[in-house]
């Protein structure tokens, strides 16, 4: 190696690393990266919900508010943890928070029959059924080894492929979608990615998909497809409003956002699992998913009464986590902050919406490509022998057919349509897991 390239290596060496506080001038892009990337998939299932519930003007403005400042919150204590090394809250690791596209059917569902109170009633009781899973995770941490986490990642990676093209194609539902413009933006976008992982070095690498944003948002701006109307009507600062909402614990609504809090906990070894993995070569350990978990069912009782949507990990922030390599917890405190700093002014927030979709899925597409990758990479570190590829082809056979072939459950109850037909991943966690522990395992395996 070089010594030009040694010195490169020693510069950034600080944003390689999980602590340390590396110079703001890097770490600023690093993180703004990461706020975009997340910035529209946070806040659009709080604009859906709020639509079904048909909430006021002011109070839309708020429910987008609280998803901004829950993400945020709930990230940072994801990343800095509380607590000693005996019981921690948080798993001290490299990952963004943001409001869960995983639980909009069913809130949508309940936004429009009981309204929002029971939302965040229901995300009250799956904050405590996230913390019982994340209290006993170590002892069901034996059923996610590395063949079955790594299809759990591939089928997550999957699963994100239609949102980054329905992004390219400009939005469903959006007058435009499918249009030559769109898609031109969207490749343009791709294209500039594309160049600087392959071609750049130093910062100009690692922030490729915020350089790429930027040069798509320009170009977007000059074919006239931004909207600063957002922006405009947007207040300059507010705090978001405790209980606002209010709170309503309906038996229906308890049931369904629990289960979907129980699978999604379990979900979440996997987001944590590509991220060491991606980025650290190594799997999670029994603390750090514990933590995790635990931090994740808190900061979700917490976000409800602030108003906000279920929490979860943000697959997009896990890759590009894992392409970039920069686990340092600063750079990701920094965009947590951002995020807040968002939540609480929001014509900065609505600033950041103005981007289009079609920048956003040509930049992200590949990051949902390299969370695939990272799924094959685990699932390869294990003996591809037949009881292995069938595990590992049923379960993503069937996540992904069910929730492809739309339909294909409606003779089942709605709540179980909800739960096993919306998401890939759901179904094939289930499979592989139960696959996993029926097969019988190879003789030489069972002597080792």
């Amino acid at each position: 190696m070089s010594n030009s390239a040694n010195a490169g290596q020693k510069q950034y060496a600080s944003i390689f690393e999980m602590d340390g506080f590396p110079k703001f001038s890097d770490a600023l892009p690093l993180a703004l990266q990461h706020v975009v990337a997340m910035i529209v998939g946070c806040i659009t299932p709080a604009i859906i919900v709020a639509n079904v519930a048909k909430l006021s003007d002011p109070d839309r403005v708020l429910m987008v508010q609280a998803a901004l400042v829950v993400a945020a919150l709930s990230t940072l204590l994801q990343l800095f943890g509380i607590g000693t090394k005996t019981f921690r809250i948080g798993a001290k690791l490299p990952v963004i928070m943001g409001i869960s596209f995983a639980y909009v059917p069913t809130m949508q569902d309940i936004a429009g029959t009981s309204g929002v109170a029971s939302i965040l009633g229901a995300q009250i009781v799956g904050g405590v059924v996230a913390i019982l899973v994340g209290l006993f995770v170590k002892k069901i941490q034996k059923l996610f080894p590395p063949l079955v986490t790594g299809t759990v990642v591939f089928t997550i990676g999957l699963s994100l492929y239609s949102v980054a093209v329905n992004y390219m194609a400009g939005g469903i539902g959006k007058d435009d979608y499918g249009s030559v413009k769109n898609w031109a933006v969207a490749i343009f976008t791709l294209i500039i990615v594309i160049v600087l992982n392959n071609f750049a070095t130093g910062i100009l690498k690692l922030a490729s998909i915020l350089v790429a944003m930027i040069c798509g948002y320009i170009l977007a701006l000059v074919l006239g497809m931004v909207n600063f109307s957002s922006v405009a009507s947007a207040g300059v600062f507010s705090l978001p409003q405790i209980f606002h909402f209010g709170v309503k614990f309906d038996t229906g609504a308890c049931i369904a956002i629990g289960l979907l809090f129980a699978i999604n906990s379990i979900q979440a070894i996997g987001d944590l699992s590509a991220t060491t993995s991606g980025s650290m070569d190594r799997l999670p350990t029994g603390d750090e998913l514990r933590s995790g978990i635990i931090g994740y069912g808190i900061s979700n009782i917490l976000g409800a009464a602030l108003g906000g949507l279920p929490t979860a990990t943000f697959s997009q922030n896990v890759g590009i986590v894992t392409t970039t390599k920069v686990i340092n917890r600063a750079v990701l405190g920094l965009a947590g902050i951002i995020i807040l700093i968002a939540g609480l002014i929001p014509k900065f927030s609505a600033l950041l919406t103005t981007i289009p979709l079609c920048v956003l899925g040509g930049a992200t597409i590949s990051v949902f490509a390299s969370i695939a990758m990272t799924g094959i990479k685990l699932i390869f570190t294990e003996k591809m022998d037949f009881r292995n590829t069938s595990i590992v082809g049923l379960s993503v056979a069937l996540g992904v057919g069910i929730s492809q072939a739309q339909g294909s459950l409606a003779a089942f109850p709605q709540i179980f349509t909800t739960i096993f037909g919306k998401s890939p991943v759901v179904v094939a966690t289930i499979m592989a897991v139960l696959l996993n522990v029926v097969l019988p395992k190879d003789k030489t395996d069972l002597k080792k």
